[in-house]
């Protein structure tokens, strides 16, 4: 069975199930037990390695909770034992009663966050088990168990249809859609940023943690495969931070999947950290990131940043500023209103970033990027350190309307990040000075001076004439024809 109709028939079986309601339920239960079903295969593989160099490998999990005893028992013919199998309501009180709380408590008992073991005790504190029925769960476990995670291959397989998943949620109501950064664009940016070995990336905003794995493939593909390299990756380059419980499941969820055993994502507020305490040893190289459009944070949160103001993309701008190092570089999704609100708070904030840092390109996203919200975006690439000289401006045009089934492709922005390097004026790209920018309002809109100007309308008189021209011209042609016969 491929690994695509196996994931349909889990949420065939999650639509059948009363305990889960949406696409969001739908991944969120999956992520649970793809969770598990990895974390088996990952302490498979390290009790060989140890077996291979003479030692004994400690399992993280009690025997009782490992897959192969809870989930899927096997006799000697390698099939699942259903004398000792649990199924029906003896499974779901085991896994509400006991295999939750089990796993929940390595939050309490971890040495400290950047561990597996932090991780299973966050994600298993943060969700909550929603299969009613233990058959359909033990029909979920029994395919789960079918997906192989040993190969990189497997696992790029299985990162394809959860990423894919993650993507529908965007159908799956308002909620869905703020996981999902469309990924050309998110590849697009990173080619652009171009991150290299030794430097930290960071999304203070992670949601399905898009941009940091896809920084994971950029990187890797480049990097000299050694076993520094490797180790550096793993665990001293991405970091995050993410508010919501599903989406920093998922997050997790993700990263693994992609590759990265123990992932640098904090569950945590990123807004309500006060931006005066951030110190170098807080700050990164690189910063990707598509923080919430059109939220509202409260008075107490706002109170952590130097210019004040409800918006909470606004907000995630001072602190993607605050949190990069001297020279570090950032690309950031953002509506477009960020370049033209009049409010002392947009103004204030777009004098901060061409100030202290170099705003040296502007991206503007076509109607449509973002499937289900009707939001113009742009993205902002930008260097601390130095003030903005001068701004690139380039308009996507795809050529068609955007939407669910005219999707943004790698092909679309192929131009955009060729032509970023050079920064030449062009129909869809153009050059600001800064110094030609209002002081007052620092009014950053896109307005492309390079558009081909339509011809103006023509006055009716004219286009009276010249249509009695061409009657008196069909008149002479008519009468030539009937002489002629």
């Amino acid at each position: 069975m491929s690994f695509e109709q196996t994931f349909k028939n889990i949420d065939d079986l999650l639509y059948k199930d009363s305990g889960a309601d949406s696409e969001l339920d739908y991944i969120g239960q999956t992520s649970w037990v793809l969770f598990l079903r990895y974390l088996d295969e990952l302490e498979q593989d390290k009790a060989d390695e140890a077996a291979l160099e003479g030692k004994e490998y400690t399992f993280i999990l009690k025997e009782e909770y490992r897959w192969n005893n809870w989930a899927m028992p096997k006799d000697a013919d390698g099939k699942l034992d259903h004398h000792v199998a649990l199924t029906g309501k003896d499974l779901v009180q085991f896994v509400d009663g006991e295999l939750f709380p089990y796993l929940a408590e390595f939050k309490n008992t971890a040495e400290h966050p950047q561990t597996i073991e932090y991780k299973i005790g966050e994600i298993f504190s943060e969700l909550k088990n929603k299969i009613q029925s233990g058959y359909n769960l033990r029909e979920i476990l029994e395919y789960a168990d079918e997906l192989p995670f040993r190969t990189s291959k497997d696992k790029h397989e299985l990162s394809h249809l959860y990423e894919t998943k993650i993507k529908n949620m965007g159908n799956a109501g308002r909620n869905g859609g703020q996981y999902y950064t469309p990924r050309p664009l998110i590849r697009a940016m990173i080619q652009v940023i171009n991150p290299q070995m030794g430097e930290t990336v960071y999304d203070g905003a992670a949601g399905s943690c898009g941009f940091l794995c896809e920084a994971y493939e950029y990187m890797y593909e480049r990097m000299e495969k050694n076993t520094d390299n490797l180790k550096t990756l793993q665990e001293a380059t991405f970091y995050g931070k993410e508010k919501k419980n599903l989406a920093y499941v998922i997050g997790i969820m993700n990263m693994i999947l992609h590759g990265i055993e123990a992932p640098n994502i904090i569950h945590t507020n990123t807004l309500g950290e006060n931006i005066r305490d951030i110190q170098e040893k807080d700050r990164y190289n690189v910063i990707l990131a598509n923080p919430p459009f059109g939220g509202k944070e409260r008075k107490e949160v706002q109170q952590n940043f130097d210019i004040k103001t409800g918006e909470t993309a606004f907000l995630f701008m001072q602190h993607f500023i605050k949190s990069l190092k001297a020279g570090g570089r950032a690309a950031i999704v953002i509506k477009n209103t960020v370049l033209s609100n009049t409010d002392n708070a947009s103004v204030s904030l777009r004098k901060l970033l061409l100030e202290s840092c170099n705003l040296h390109t502007i991206l503007d996203m076509p109607s449509g990027t973002f499937l289900g919200a009707g939001v113009k975006t742009v993205t902002l690439f930008f260097t601390k350190g130095k003030p903005t000289k001068n701004i690139w401006y380039y308009q996507l045009d795809p050529g068609r309307n955007m939407g669910k089934t005219n999707p943004l492709n790698d092909k679309d922005l192929v131009e955009f990040v060729k032509l970023q390097e050079t920064q030449p004026e062009t129909e869809q790209s153009w050059n600001v000075k800064i110094a030609e920018v209002d002081t007052e309002t620092f009014d950053l809109s896109v307005k492309n001076p390079n558009t081909p100007e339509e011809a103006p309308l023509r006055e009716t008189e004219v286009i009276l004439a010249e249509m009695e021209e061409l009657d008196a011209e069909t008149n002479t042609i008519l009468k030539s024809i009937k002489e002629l016969i």
